[in-house]
């Protein structure tokens, strides 16, 4: 079963049910999906055509594994230390809603998760107080899309499921009903 269609059938009447919401409209749900990646280490002390081969190969990936152009996030301020100069590009985002979201979130919970090295489940921690998950990937080759012959950088993620929810345990409650595997 698709997870829309889960969250519609099954996910909304449960919640209704264990939180005692008079309207299905009041049942939180998810909003959007924002998919972060920092390749900053990756470009740190490269020259400039280094650092644009890098920068396309890692936009490439995030293209694939999400099924949308992702932007640059460049520095705001000089940092020396980490050989960093404001307006260089250091990461890349996509903020994935609707039917992407959907997709995407259905690969991350039945494929990209459990391939990842180690996994025992998601921490209750990683929820912040407004409902929010937030969970890292630490190598992006855990997706199909993306074949490990022909990486050469490999790069984590970091996903980030917002919820309309109120509380943080009828967040919990929602993703563990959709299949999010929280321990």
């Amino acid at each position: 079963m698709r997870l829309k269609e889960k969250y519609q059938k099954e996910v909304v009447p449960k919640m209704m049910e264990i939180f005692k919401y008079k309207n299905k409209m009041a049942v939180p749900k998810i909003e959007k999906v924002v998919v972060n990646v920092g390749f900053g280490r990756l470009v740190a002390g490269k020259s400039l055509e280094e650092q644009k081969k890098i920068a396309n190969a890692v936009l490439e990936d995030l293209a694939l594994i999400t099924g949308q152009r992702p932007i640059f996030t460049k520095a705001r301020e000089s940092i020396s230390t980490f050989k960093v100069k404001k307006g260089m590009a250091l990461g890349a985002k996509v903020t994935l809603r609707r039917k992407r979201m959907y997709d995407f979130l259905e690969r991350v919970i039945h494929i990209a998760l459990p391939r990842t090295r180690d996994f025992q489940g998601i921490e209750e921690k990683s929820f912040d107080q407004k409902g929010n998950l937030t969970i890292g990937i630490p190598e992006h080759i855990a997706f199909p899309e993306v074949s490990p012959e022909k990486v050469q950088n490999i790069f984590g993620l970091e996903i980030t499921v917002v919820t309309n929810a109120k509380k943080r345990e009828e967040a919990i409650t929602l993703l563990k009903l959709m299949g999010f595997p929280i321990k």
